[in-house]
């Protein structure tokens, strides 16, 4: 049986027939009535919770404020009790509304089981790992597919996005890598004259310089930086065209996002990377010079002598191909945690924060691997 309506506040009535609570918002209801009827609302669901509540509207504008904040609230309501909800009759653009303002809701995150069993967390800790692996295996995949559609000449790739990457991943870092790798340079030369003077060998701080610049820590400086700046850059911008939804425009008009906004950015980085480590490489050379001829007292010639007798072209090779490497790395790691950033501005700083830490870990993973793998080669 149907009760009688109950006039809850100007313009809204409810009423219930069996396990169904009816909300009928007519003319007169404005945002000074909207507690009273948020009062109500709560009443007659507390009194006896329905199975489900049907909001109606008459005589109101499809966009009036006052109307969409009492529907919100209304499912907000039915959604904590489990009551099912039924919006069919408001009108098309206050239902887009509510749904659009549910869309946006950043859900809680659950409180950590910290009473379960060792096993149970392990457990789970090792899906959600297995569930990052998996997507990002698909993720390499679909760049390397557009790699080949780019060298089947059918890529979406512009010129004016690539040039605006190379800008992004290399020019812009200049400042950084020198300041950054000159240091690491006259910080190496320290470092090696306290044992060498020992021996009276200081002149070979020079060796140490080039050797271990060159080979290693130019390539890997310059690879982290990369990864706490243009890694966290391609994450944070990715990630807000997520939340404004530019990705799913780009799909509906039949774009493949990682066609147009991936491709050129790793293509970019990985092109800019060994410039930089060269760019680095020299850097620390005159940063272990400047230390050398100026606190140690080393002559300029013979320090050059020295750098040029113990620096063997193969390690600068070796730096440039770790420079690739780590430009793959940094760009890939960037723009996969921008690409599933979630739909709400709070996950973009958490994907930005996850790319900049995965980044970096991965770079000395590459570093490391890499060096293993020369030193069983006798390289």
């Amino acid at each position: 049986m149907e009760s009688s309506p109950v006039q809850a506040a100007p313009g809204v009535g409810l009423s219930r027939e069996g396990g169904l609570l009816r909300a009928r918002v007519g003319g007169g209801f404005a945002l000074d009535a909207l507690e009273p009827a948020l009062d109500a609302l709560r009443a007659e669901v507390e009194a006896g919770p329905p199975q489900s509540i049907a909001f109606a509207a008459e005589g109101l504008p499809d966009g009036d404020s006052a109307l969409v904040t009492f529907v919100h609230a209304g499912a907000v309501l039915a959604r904590a009790r489990g009551i099912a909800l039924d919006l069919s009759g408001l009108p098309a653009g206050v239902r887009r509304l509510v749904a659009l303002a549910e869309s946006a809701r950043t859900p809680a995150r659950e409180p950590a089981p910290y009473d379960d069993a060792l096993t149970a967390r392990v457990g789970r800790t090792a899906l959600r790992s297995w569930a990052t692996l998996s997507a990002a295996l698909a993720f390499v995949g679909e760049v390397g597919v557009a790699a080949v559609h780019l060298l089947r000449g059918r890529s979406r790739v512009r010129r004016a996005d690539l040039l605006n990457a190379v800008e992004v991943a290399g020019v812009s870092a200049l400042g950084i890598v020198a300041f950054i790798n000159f240091l690491i340079g006259a910080v190496i030369a320290f470092v090696g004259s306290v044992q060498l003077q020992q021996f009276g060998a200081t002149l070979y701080v020079a060796s140490l310089v080039a050797i271990a610049v060159t080979r290693e820590l130019g390539a890997l400086m310059t690879g982290m930086v990369m990864a706490g700046r243009t890694g966290a850059a391609f994450a944070a911008l990715l990630g807000t065209m997520a939340v404004s939804e530019e990705l799913d425009a780009l799909d509906t008009m039949g774009v493949r996002p990682v066609d147009f906004l991936v491709l050129p950015r790793v293509i970019a980085t990985v092109l800019m990377l060994p410039a930089l480590v060269a760019y680095a490489d020299v850097l620390g050379l005159l940063g272990g010079f400047f230390v050398g001829v100026t606190v140690l007292g080393l002559g300029p010639n013979e320090y050059v002598r020295q750098t040029a007798t113990a620096l063997a072209m193969r390690h600068v090779y070796i730096g440039l191909v770790k420079g690739a490497l780590f430009g793959l790395v940094v760009s890939m790691t960037g723009c996969y945690y921008g690409m599933r950033a979630g739909r709400s501005a709070a996950l973009v700083g958490d994907a930005t924060t996850r790319a900049v830490v995965a980044g970096v870990v991965l770079v000395v993973v590459v570093d490391a691997a890499v060096t293993v793998l020369l030193h069983f080669v006798r390289l």
